[in-house]
């Protein structure tokens, strides 16, 4: 599970640098072997060969990569990892260069919520949920009830993750890792994150050869980091191993265990599509403004249908975009899916797509599908464009956030527009208009 929870499959280990033997090559480092015999002049050859600066850049950054997994090693057994296990994991540790690639690129382009749930409740998903549910009742039904958590909610998270196993990424999670660690941006997460890892492999569920997944780390058919598999993951077909690639058993009882334990409340709804009032004061619309579902009753949101709302205690109404989008009522088990993954984009999708897994119905409230969404550099001259104004949204960085949604309402608010706090191109272009009359 990653921050948008997204991962990307390439071929990389043909691709990345080889450490064999790493003890070895340590030992050796700097000797040099004498011929028995007179080498013969090499025959002649058309080969194009790389400059002498490239092969000794690379040889270079090689034995770097194998001295940091020396120093990692050390840290490791220090730990209480054993030998047997610090050569299954390292003696062919490669370094992925499309690992650092994925790990710094930074999207120009933002996908719009509809986009992500036009892939995310494909009809071909929710018909194979569908189909799964069926193929796995009663196991599913018995693992929902023993951790209180929906089976349509299991396998939605299961669907979101790897398509229910079909795909979970081929990347070596040791050699990943690895690789992010050595790299730095992020090395200490990476470094716990690998120590887990090693405690994986030396409990024995799993070898190194079989654990694979993400470019990021994340393993298995519900992508667990390493210390979230060691923290959540459960052997619930009973082989003495948890296995969250081979076994269907294992994948929805440790999804249903992490969910559990993260907070999910037992008999609650995620939530509801709603309609909101005339005259709704859109700022209300925050996370930080929580009621119960009777408190926005009696304010005037209403079901879809004309039922009752869903009875929760504490809830918050949310946009997934602008004004003129779908709101939604959602309660504390939309938070708790936050917890597996920190988006609010993927706990709808899992919340919607476990909803059309038990039957019910699709978002109907139209999408505003003519909005264009503003790419990174043009949220972050819309963060320059409020300060300048005095509509603190903090250090301008091109992400969306709390702060620069209030931001953004503050300024809707002096201008007399819905603040739904939405980064739309029309308030973009109003406040740079602003800006330049600025003396």
């Amino acid at each position: 599970m990653t921050s948008m929870h997204t991962f990307t499959r390439f071929p990389a280990p043909a691709r990345g640098w080889l450490v064999p033997g790493l003890l070895a090559i340590l030992a050796l480092a700097g000797c040099t072997a004498t011929p028995s015999v007179e080498p013969k002049a090499p025959a002649p050859s058309t080969r194009v060969t790389q400059p002498a600066q490239v092969t000794t850049n690379e040889d270079a950054h090689s034995q770097k990569f194998a001295l940091w997994v020396a120093e990692f090693s050390a840290s490791a057994r220090a730990a209480g990892i054993n030998e047997a296990t610090l050569h299954s994991a390292f003696d062919s540790v490669q370094f992925l260069p499309r690992v650092i690639e994925l790990d710094r690129a930074q999207p120009e382009f933002t996908r719009p919520v509809w986009d992500y749930l036009d892939n995310a409740l494909s009809i071909q998903r929710i018909t194979r949920g569908q189909n799964k549910l069926q193929q796995l009742h009663p196991q599913a039904d018995t693992i929902a009830a023993r951790y209180g958590v929906p089976a349509e909610t299991i396998l939605a998270i299961w669907g979101m993750e790897s398509n229910y196993g079909s795909n979970f990424g081929h990347i070596p999670t040791i050699d990943a890792l690895a690789t992010l660690g050595f790299e730095g941006r992020r090395e200490a997460w990476a470094r716990s994150q690998l120590l887990a890892a090693l405690n994986i492999l030396q409990n024995g569920d799993i070898t190194r050869a079989q654990m694979i997944g993400s470019w990021a780390g994340a393993m298995g058919q519900t992508q667990f980091l390493p210390a979230n598999f060691l923290a959540y993951a459960v052997d619930a077909d009973g082989d003495g191993r948890r296995d969250l690639w081979g076994s269907t058993a294992d994948v929805m009882a440790s999804t249903a265990n992490f969910l559990a334990r993260s907070g999910w409340q037992t008999g609650q709804p995620w939530g509801a599509e709603v309609r909101l009032p005339p005259g709704f004061d859109y700022a209300r619309a925050d996370e930080q403004v929580r009621q119960s579902a009777t408190a926005w009753a009696n304010e005037g949101v209403r079901s879809m249908d004309g039922t009752p709302l869903p009875a929760l205690a504490d809830s918050t109404i949310w946009l997934a975009a602008n004004a003129g989008g779908p709101a939604f009522l959602v309660g504390p088990n939309f938070r708790t899916l936050l917890r597996y993954n920190n988006s609010t984009s993927y706990a709808l999708a899992v919340s919607l797509l476990a909803q059309r897994l038990a039957g019910g119905p699709a978002v109907q409230t139209p999408w505003p599908r003519d909005l264009q969404t503003l790419t990174r550099s043009q949220l972050l001259a819309l963060q320059t464009a409020l300060n300048a104004r005095g509509f603190d949204c903090g250090t301008p960085d091109g992400m969306m956030g709390s702060a620069t949604r209030r931001g953004i309402r503050a300024y809707q608010r002096s201008q007399g527009l819905p603040a739904d706090g939405y980064p739309s191109l029309e308030l973009l272009q109003q406040l740079q208009q602003a800006n330049t009359k600025l003396p």
